[in-house]
């Protein structure tokens, strides 16, 4: 599992009533995606956000016995590298690619000519079904039991949101991208939104993909038919919370 490079001795130096929002992603350029757009919708006086990537839910070795031993061991280990404890931080927040986790076993096809799995909002294209089909079993097992955790490492707060078929799909409406491409959106995601905040949470929170009700039920929703294929996230659900929080300080109640 990837994750970032924390200056070794090197601590992140926060004024004493600032709190960590420590967010996991799946790969490097969700990170260049959402980095720079999440520092900036926190107070920084108030919030600092640290990204860190690395794909936990589908990891070898992985399992529902331990997945939530090796995301708390990925948060002590930031924390012990940097001279923090459990009460620096506000929340943990998670981003997780569906990848079609939760499709019936009937929507993974056999195709000799796919070098690499490809996602369609119905079907997985794959070579190796057998192969998915594991992955599957054992992604959607860990997911079950992360994603109404509520907590991590000495009462942290913990919250796991979903992109569907992943971040790609959500953000820039596309599947089955390279990563020169998915590089190349994400610089774009970000030179579109990064002055204009209110329009990303609007994105999120209002648009058709959104599925911005009631926690537990948006997470029962995606795990339903093919909606793990199709395009939806729940994230908007965070930025709600993180919308509301603006609107108080920008009215200076704060």
């Amino acid at each position: 599992m990837q994750k970032s490079q924390w200056p070794s001795g090197k601590r992140v130096r926060l004024m004493s009533r600032r709190k960590i929002v420590f967010v996991i992603v799946e790969g490097p350029s969700d990170d260049e995606a959402l980095g720079v757009i999440l520092s900036r919708l926190y107070d920084k006086n108030v919030v600092h956000v640290e990204i860190t990537h690395g794909d936990i839910t589908s990891a070898k070795n992985v399992c529902p016995e331990n997945i939530a031993g090796r995301i708390g061991n990925l948060l002590r280990g930031y924390a012990q590298a940097n001279h923090y404890k459990a009460a620096d931080f506000r929340e943990v927040i998670h981003l997780i690619d569906m990848d079609g986790t939760y499709v019936p076993e009937d929507a993974v096809h056999f195709d000799q000519t796919a070098e690499k799995v490809v996602y369609t909002t119905t079907e997985i294209l794959t070579a190796n079904p057998e192969s998915i089909l594991a992955r599957n079993r054992a992604k959607s097992g860990n997911i079950d039991r992360i994603c109404f955790m509520g907590k991590i490492w000495n009462e942290v707060p913990y919250h796991a949101y979903y992109m569907s078929a992943n971040l790609d799909h959500v953000l820039y409406d596309k599947l089955n991208s390279t990563d020169k491409e998915k590089e190349r959106d994400a610089c774009a995601f970000v030179l579109r939104y990064r002055g204009q905040l209110d329009e990303f949470l609007s994105f999120l929170m209002d648009s058709d993909f959104s599925v911005c009700g009631d926690f537990r039920e948006s997470w029962e929703f995606i795990k339903k038919g093919k909606h793990s294929l199709e395009r939806h996230t729940n994230l908007g659900i965070c930025m709600k919370q993180i919308r509301e929080e603006r609107g108080v300080a920008k009215a200076g109640l704060v």
